[in-house]
């Protein structure tokens, strides 16, 4: 089975420093390796991705024959190949064994191990929103020094404009491979061999969770991690979870813009402004869903620099919504929300708001409205809030 999307993930380091005889993608994680938890990560990918293992040598037939029944379990293709020299002969490796039919590749170090596959997946919209490289960063959070060779400390260095980058990094197949049969030069990610090629590559939001295993401290880290994890879905195999979302649209400038509100168009009322249809509770719902998950929020999962959900309606982002939380292993189990503002008025249509939302989530929805006797921006008649709450079941 082949994908449009392929994920390398680059395995082939020795990872001396980490203090383990085994090279560090195969130091033990949990109930498997370091590898096997990016895998998982992997594989929890909205889409099915073309997967290339790129590892040592003398651990390619050992790793085919591990992964084997993980790929027949996932319905997915995943390919096994020696690492080169370098890092970059590694993924050079990986790009070498792609079939044609992919056209989004996601590089990935296997010492992120803990990467989730939420990242993946906003990685991959994003490249394919702006066909373009894409990295995933962070805000840099500490005071940095510029330090000379002898330990003196020379300047302080502004780090607004720093990020901390990781990976997965993507990118168009096309523009990786013009990047890597034209480099003349080592680099420390691919993301510099691009760049070095002429091309763009943006940053997105990173995720605390995708640090890198690099030292004995970071392998603990990781340990705690999955090991909280482990405990949090033993947990949850008994109790249910509860999470509250939030949202806020003006009303738009332009009077012609259709108000979509519970997932209902309201003719005649003003609409509101937004990336999207601006439906303040169908956003509030899927925050108050991905809360309850730990899916992260609207802002994170559904982004404005994401094309495919400019002006797309609250039934589609509902409805990617439950998908996401069912496949984190969560049902809905009921959700309220309560809209404030002055319009529209919702009594006459109640019933039938709660009716679509019920549908889409398959659960009970209960949706209220309430003014704010003329206090703050809804009672300005500037806008519409809503706060939604939302329960998960753990899926049988």
């Amino acid at each position: 089975m082949s994908s449009a999307i392929a994920v390398i993930v680059v395995a082939a380091g020795s990872g001396t420093r980490l203090g383990h005889a085994e090279p560090k993608a195969f130091v033990p994680l949990g109930s498997g390796t370091v590898l096997s938890v990016a895998v998982d990560s992997v594989l929890g990918m909205r889409e099915t991705p073309h997967l290339v293992l790129v590892v040592p040598a003398d651990r390619v037939e050992s790793t085919r024959s591990h992964f084997a029944p993980v790929a027949e379990a996932a319905a997915a293709e995943i390919v096994v190949v020696a690492g080169g020299a370098t890092r970059q002969e590694s993924v050079a490796g990986g790009l070498a064994v792609l079939p044609a039919s992919v056209d989004t590749v996601l590089v990935h170090d296997a010492a992120r191990a803990l990467a989730p596959a939420l990242l993946f997946d906003e990685v991959v919209g994003a490249v394919r929103a702006r066909r373009r490289g894409i990295v995933p960063a962070l805000d840099v959070v500490d005071t940095v020094k510029r330090v000379s060779d002898d330990g003196r400390v020379l300047e302080t260095v502004d780090r607004s404009a720093l990020r901390a980058v990781q990976t997965p990094q993507g990118f168009p197949r096309a523009s990786l491979d013009h990047a890597y049969a034209t480099a003349h030069e080592e680099f420390t990610d691919d993301a510099a061999l691009v760049a070095s090629a002429g091309l763009v590559v943006d940053a997105v939001p990173g995720d605390v969770r995708a640090f890198k295993i690099t030292v004995p401290a970071d392998l603990h880290r990781a340990e705690q991690f999955v090991a909280e994890r482990a405990a949090q879905a033993s947990r949850g195999a008994a109790a249910p979870r509860v999470g509250t979302g939030t949202d806020v649209h003006a009303f738009a400038e332009d009077a012609a813009t259709p108000l979509w509100l519970a997932g209902l168009e309201w003719p005649g009322e003003r609409g509101l402004s937004g990336h999207s249809d601006g439906d303040a509770a169908a956003h509030a719902i899927c925050d108050s869903l991905l809360a309850a998950a730990g899916l992260g929020d609207v802002g994170q999962v559904f982004g404005t620099a994401d094309a495919r959900f400019a002006g797309a309606h609250g039934e589609i982002f509902l409805a990617e919504t439950r998908r996401l939380v069912e496949a984190a292993g969560w049902r809905v189990g009921n959700v309220t929300v309560q809209i404030v503002g002055n319009r529209p008025k919702l009594a006459p249509r109640r019933a039938e708001a709660e009716a679509l939302l019920s549908r889409i989530l398959d659960a009970p929805v209960s949706v209220a409205a309430t003014t704010s006797d003329a206090l703050g921006f809804t009672g300005r008649g500037e806008g519409v809030a809503a706060i939604a709450t939302a329960m998960l079941l753990p899926r049988s």
